[in-house]
């Protein structure tokens, strides 16, 4: 999606997703002596290890979770990065709040994958991680939101981050549904898309053929391990 929306070839685009159970890597991650030991954690824990898209360190998703991509067309997309930042950080914030959450941009001290500008519960509970790519014409933002089950982030994360030599406080794990126990899958990705279609038209659409060929030609550069 983001290297045909660098191309011209899609418009800006938001795809929202319930993955299945993963781990997704980081550079800094695969570049670790113990990251051999970290894919075999993860996979003994059920969850399939993949190397992300955007930065930062090991992040977990699975079908409690809601996964986001939004990929920005941008002729110079180093000149804002924060603001892309800034904005996605406030759209997920905006769509927790909406929901009865007491949500933060910030990091909490001891979460797992640490972000400035992760979303949090009442400064205490990582909610949702925010990361970037950028590519010629094209920048992607990605975000993982803890919906439900967050034992099972915490219980998969534990074993991959001693591998990998991180230090974290499991404590700090949140979830949407301990926060807001009304809403659930379904209701916080409609405030999420809510909060997009603010400032713009969202018009929904399916994959299309082209970008499900080209995906599973980059397939082998995300696999891990």
């Amino acid at each position: 999606m983001l290297k045909r929306v660098g191309a011209g070839e899609l418009p800006e685009t938001i795809r929202v997703a319930r993955p299945e159970a993963m781990v997704a890597f980081g550079k800094q991650d695969a570049v670790a002596p113990g990251y051999a030991e970290a894919v075999r954690a993860a996979r003994a824990g059920g969850f399939d290890p993949v190397l992300r898209l955007a930065g930062g360190r090991a992040a977990v998703f699975h079908e409690g979770t809601i996964g986001l991509a939004h990929a920005v067309p941008d002729e110079e997309p180093r000149t804002r990065i924060r603001s892309r930042f800034e904005a996605t950080a406030g759209v997920v914030r905006g769509a927790l709040a909406g929901l009865g959450v007491d949500a933060r941009v910030g990091e909490v001290a001891g979460e797992y994958c640490p972000g400035t500008y992760s979303v949090n519960a009442r400064g205490a509970a990582k909610l949702a991680g925010i990361g970037q790519r950028l590519v010629a014409g094209a920048a992607h933002v990605g975000v993982v939101v803890v919906v439900s089950d967050a034992a099972r982030v915490r219980g998969v994360l534990e074993p991959v981050y001693e591998a990998l030599g991180l230090d974290w406080d499991p404590a700090t794990t949140g979830e949407v549904a301990a926060e807001a126990p009304d809403a659930g899958w379904e209701q916080v990705r409609d405030a999420l898309l809510a909060e997009y279609a603010r400032d713009r038209e969202l018009v929904p659409v399916g994959v299309d053929e082209r970008t499900l060929e080209l995906a599973l030609e980059l397939v082998a550069e995300h696999r891990a391990g």
